[in-house]
């Protein structure tokens, strides 16, 4: 299990070494003077080769790239063009609300997609069947930014239940205040990722139940709930798990869209304005940050893999 996971890591190094290159060249190889968008239009072209300088713009690629590296290495992720402060710190502000977003879209995902899955592998081809496919295809096929819209025509501007945008830490505000303002983009950022667990769900559990010890244990006289959770369900986490782990990771990187329409102050909300602005030490840092977190994830979903599955732990230790 040691070498199994040193491999991971080292592969993880290399991942986030040819990421943070392509991404480096695909940023500053886009057109656009980040000095002169952050000075304006009418700044002298005197002024913007003094502030090129003076942010290191003027320096060939590869010194540009070797300096930042260098940087990220000592936990400095530089300082931000257009922010007062560090790229450390903006990134740590704005991935608090993206978290918290995430972390409830996930939570009500995987409470609508498991429970709908085993519903609907239980009858297949029946009406609950068609029901929980239909709601799935409806929820892949609808896009965040459409959902988002209209929530807020229906229970904010219609009923005016919910406020229309802002964001309102729990912490600060207490639980009833933070669910008014993070309800309706949970729920947009919560229905895509529900179908397709939802899918998921439903095919691992179809191929599972399909098993004959399964159908051993029903004629052992185990009732129908204890066959399906104690012994369908966990054989078929592995699918399952992954995708509960890719979920959350899209989610914290995915946000954008939500975040934006609902005047979020979050990592999406940040890297759209950090794009619009070249401020390229901002918009490398956060995309270095949620590939380290993408790689922590799957590293983690590798390791409970052992732990769901005692055979992956053999088949790890044989390596």
């Amino acid at each position: 299990m040691k070498n199994y996971i040193l491999k991971r890591f080292l592969s993880a190094l290399c991942t986030l070494f040819i990421l943070s290159l392509f991404v480096f060249l695909l940023v500053h190889l886009t057109p656009g003077d980040p000095a002169r968008i952050l000075l304006g239009s009418d700044a002298s072209e005197e002024t913007v080769t003094a502030v090129r300088e003076e942010l290191g713009l003027d320096n060939p690629l590869a010194v540009q790239y070797v300096s930042w590296c260098w940087k990220v290495l000592h936990g400095d992720l530089g300082k931000s063009y257009t922010r007062n402060g560090s790229v450390s710190n903006a990134i740590k502000k704005a991935m608090g609300p993206t978290f918290i977003l995430s972390f409830w879209a996930l939570l009500l995902a995987v409470a609508i997609a498991i429970p709908s899955g085993i519903f609907a592998a239980q009858r297949k081809g029946k009406l609950g069947d068609s029901s929980v496919i239909a709601f799935s295809l409806f929820g892949i096929s609808t896009p965040s930014f459409l959902l988002s819209l209209i929530l807020v025509l229906l229970f904010s501007v219609k009923f005016q239940l919910f406020p229309v945008a802002g964001y309102k830490p729990i912490l600060k505000y207490g639980f009833f205040t933070h669910f008014r303002y993070i309800i309706l983009p949970v729920l947009s950022l919560a229905m895509m990722e529900a179908a397709v667990l939802t899918r998921m769900t439903r095919s691992s559990m179809i191929d599972v139940i399909k098993n004959d010890y399964i159908q051993t244990a029903k004629t052992k006289g185990l009732s129908e709930r204890n066959v399906l959770y104690k012994h369908a369900l966990k054989n078929a986490l592995i699918p399952i798990i992954t995708t509960i782990g890719q979920t959350f990771a899209a989610l914290l990187s995915g946000a954008a869209v939500v975040e934006t329409v609902f005047g979020i102050p979050g990592i999406g909300q940040l890297i759209v304005n950090s794009v619009t602005k070249r401020d390229y030490p901002v918009i490398q840092g956060i995309v270095l940050i949620i590939s380290l977190i993408y790689i922590l994830i799957n590293l983690i979903i590798d390791l409970l893999y052992g732990i769901v599955d005692p055979r992956m732990r053999v088949a790890v230790g044989q390596h």
